[in-house]
């Protein structure tokens, strides 16, 4: 979404250097009621695993043959493990049984700051109308991609003892 007016006075946007923020130019009202600072949004990704495999799923969205982790937005009022294990729950039905921090990452492409969790998880597989299909794979056969959560899933493998083999994102 592009904006384009002050969302108080409506008056058209402009881009201006903002002087305490050592020149960085932003968008911002030409009278001073608003600046679009654009900054990075929180996504949350989870290394789902079920009985020793990992969950990799494919996005609606996304061509055949391209699978990764379950992952999604917080919303206001909840801290990053419990919107994990509520995206989890809506994605797949899922329970998430333990939450454990992998590392947080950058996605700049997306403007995204993605916080990794290795999610312990039981129940019955149901996937969302977002999701077409899933796959469970053995933690040794991952091949991590070379993106956010396809770092966040060879920082996990590392700290199994597996050593992450990457390949192009969709071939996992």
């Amino acid at each position: 979404m592009e904006i384009k007016f002050c969302p108080m006075c409506a008056q058209s946007l402009e881009h201006r250097a903002d002087e305490h923020e050592a020149g960085k130019v932003r968008l911002a009202c030409p009278e001073g009621h608003w600046t679009h600072w654009d900054n990075p949004l929180p996504v949350l990704a989870a290394l789902v695993e079920v009985e020793g495999h990992i969950l990799l799923a494919r996005n609606a969205a996304w061509p055949e043959k391209t699978f990764a982790l379950i992952t999604g937005f917080m919303e206001r009022g909840e801290t990053p493990e419990q919107g994990i294990a509520r995206e989890l729950k809506e994605e797949t039905n899922l329970d998430a049984d333990q939450i454990h921090l992998i590392g947080v990452y950058e996605f700049i492409r997306k403007n995204e700051v993605i916080i990794a969790y290795h999610v312990k998880a039981s129940g019955e597989i149901r996937l969302s109308p977002e999701l077409l299909e899933y796959r469970l794979v053995p933690p040794e056969k991952l091949r991590p991609w070379h993106a956010g959560t396809g770092y966040a899933m060879a920082d996990w493998m590392r700290s199994k003892g597996l050593e992450p083999v990457f390949a192009d994102w969709g071939s996992a």
